[in-house]
């Protein structure tokens, strides 16, 4: 019996031995596990959950207490976000491994510019004396004059006191030469010429109507008074141009200026004649940086006696010997990059074995042919997005992550900027919104197809706020019909926004249009929302929009659409929630 009491002893002894040895170890790894953990708490608004910080704190945006972030075990930093297999099919998300590029072969370096009027020869036509316009020959902009053409006739009451004068002093030359010499060339001052001063003292009759004649021919670009106006002397009454020869305006990048220099040989090429090529020399390169772009202009003269090219053409060209002077350069495809405010951004997949992504900021170079050269933010081996780049940005959007319209900051931005503000948007102060995008240049037509879009976007709006699925299937058809009637030519960065935003918008628009499931039309309607809302503040179309925000929608992650009034019908709950929202910016 002394002997189990002795084992038993030895055993209870070595059992405690053991967990001061490994359990408290234990209690101490998790101990340090916690910590870990709750040094990477982040705390969030649960009205705004784009807003993310280290520590609890208000809402920069409503000013609401912040509430602790979920943390997930999946190992992703604040910044990364997943996708699910079946997102990245659906979206058709493609990537690409960056790497580097020959820049020193038998390819000219490639730039886009666009055609305006030469300088050298305009001209602006004046009236030398002040009056009332009676007869205006020029009925429009366009029409082509002569030198000596008839412009306009003008009746100028100092001009026929004058003229009164020159007919009293005529008849005092011989007493009074000196008198009579100074009226004549009071006359010539404003222009008169020998013969119409002789004419008037010869007649012995005051003229009250007097030509304006042209100085110069070419074509009249801007008529810049009507028939009746009161001018005064001095005043400008067209712009002409001789357009027999015009200049082709290129930007260069600040790291590309010592590869240029006047002389050397330039092709260009216009879409317009698209089996022609038309050769010409580097004339000026502006010596004066725009520290706004980063860009120096370039320019080449060309001959136009054929009236090929017309001011405000886009066209491309090739610089013969303008080459990298380093063997290789990074490049990525346009189609990777989205711009917004003075940034261009593209989506990093962080991990090449999962569908792990991360908003990276880009510093860009010359555009090359279809890429662009990156001077900062990538490596070569990094795995990038080149195409559904729109849709992974709306994926990081709802899942409260950096993108670009949440810059980190707790601000946010809607749609694509560029890089200056134009004043086309109104932002709505005060809650940490903003919005500074410019007007990328397409033609009226195009805006004109756009807006079409739009009135089927906002009938597809009110159809969601009755909750009719079905008339909503209806009027997502009608927007990919008004969608496949948009074939305007436009050119550059605006090209490549939209033909990114049209492809993401057919898409959901066609969701919508194969489900009759109101809340499935609700999901799709909320990303439509932002593709839509980034074309209208990119293009524009010649209406007042209202950009309005529901923090409710979508489980608290909140949702945005487009309005034609300021009031509220919310299209994510219908008569449930009818007025929740608010008008977060005005675009005109």
């Amino acid at each position: 019996m002394k002997k189990y009491i002795i084992y038993s002893g030895i055993l209870l002894f070595g059992l405690f031995l053991g967990w001061l040895l490994f359990g408290g170890s234990s209690n101490q790894e998790n101990q340090d596990t916690n910590e870990v953990a709750g040094s990477k708490q982040l705390w969030t608004c649960s009205m705004h959950p784009q807003i993310m910080q280290p520590e609890p704190g208000d809402c920069p945006i409503c000013g609401m207490d912040l509430i602790p972030a979920e943390v997930t075990a999946d190992g992703l930093t604040a910044d990364q976000f997943k996708l699910t297999p079946n997102a990245l099919a659906l979206a058709n998300i493609q990537t690409t491994v960056v790497g580097m590029e020959d820049a020193t072969g038998n390819k000219a370096l490639k730039l886009s510019g666009k055609i305006v009027e030469n300088e050298e020869t305009n001209a602006v036509q004046v009236s030398y004396f002040s009056g009332r316009i009676e007869g205006l020959n020029i009925s429009f902009t366009g029409e082509e004059v002569r030198k000596g053409q008839l412009l306009a006739t003008i009746y100028s009451p100092e001009l026929y006191a004058a003229q009164q004068e020159l007919l009293t002093t005529a008849s005092l030359k011989e007493t009074q030469p000196e008198l009579y010499k100074a009226v004549r060339n009071k006359l010539k001052l404003w222009k008169l010429s020998e013969n119409q001063i002789n004419q008037v003292e010869s007649s012995g009759k005051v003229l009250e109507n007097f030509p304006v004649y042209a100085t110069v021919s070419g074509t009249v670009i801007e008529k810049l008074v009507e028939q009746g106006d009161y001018i005064k002397q001095g005043q400008a009454l067209f712009k002409i141009a001789n357009l027999n020869t015009v200049w082709a305006n290129f930007d260069v990048y600040e790291n590309q200026i010592d590869l240029f220099k006047k002389g050397q040989g330039v092709v260009i090429y216009t879409n317009a004649y698209p089996n022609a090529s038309f050769k010409g020399t580097v004339n000026f390169i502006d010596p004066v940086l725009n520290t706004k772009t980063r860009t120096v202009n370039l320019r080449v003269v060309l001959n136009n006696k054929d009236g090929v090219f017309k001011p405000g053409m886009f066209v491309s060209a090739k610089i013969e010997g303008a080459k990298n002077t380093s063997n290789e350069v990074l490049v990525i495809p346009s189609s990777a990059i989205l711009w917004t405010g003075e940034r261009s951004v593209v989506y990093l997949k962080t991990n090449p074995n999962a569908p792990i992504f991360e908003m990276k900021e880009v510093s860009l170079g010359n555009k090359i042919g279809d890429s662009y050269e990156v001077l900062e933010g990538l490596f070569a081996g990094n795995e990038i997005v080149t195409n559904g780049t729109f849709t992974v940005d709306a994926a990081a959007q709802l899942q409260g992550k950096k993108s670009m319209m949440n810059d980190g900051t707790g601000k946010v931005v809607i749609g694509h900027e560029e890089h200056l503000s134009t004043g086309n948007n109104r932002s709505k102060n005060g809650d940490g919104y903003t919005s500074n995008t410019e007007r990328l240049e397409v033609s009226k037509k195009f805006q004109n197809y756009l807006k079409q879009v739009y009135d089927n976007y906002i009938d597809l709006k009110s159809n969601l706020v009755k909750g009719q699925g079905s008339n909503a299937m209806e009027d997502s058809k009608k927007l990919l019909t008004s969608l496949s009637k948009i074939d305007i030519e436009i050119k550059g960065k605006a090209q490549d926004h939209w033909e990114e935003l049209e492809k993401e918008i057919e898409s959901l628009a066609t969701l919508i249009s194969n489900s009759e499931d109101i809340e499935e039309q609700r999901a799709s309607f909320k990303a439509l929302s932002l593709h839509l809302i980034r074309a209208v503040q990119l293009f524009g179309i010649n209406e007042k929009v209202f950009v309005e925000f529901c923090p409710m929608a979508d489980n608290n992650k909140g949702g945005y659409w487009m309005s034609k009034e300021e009031k509220v019908f919310n299209p994510y709950f219908g008569d449930a929630m009818l007025t929740c929202g608010e008008v977060k910016q005005v675009i005109e």
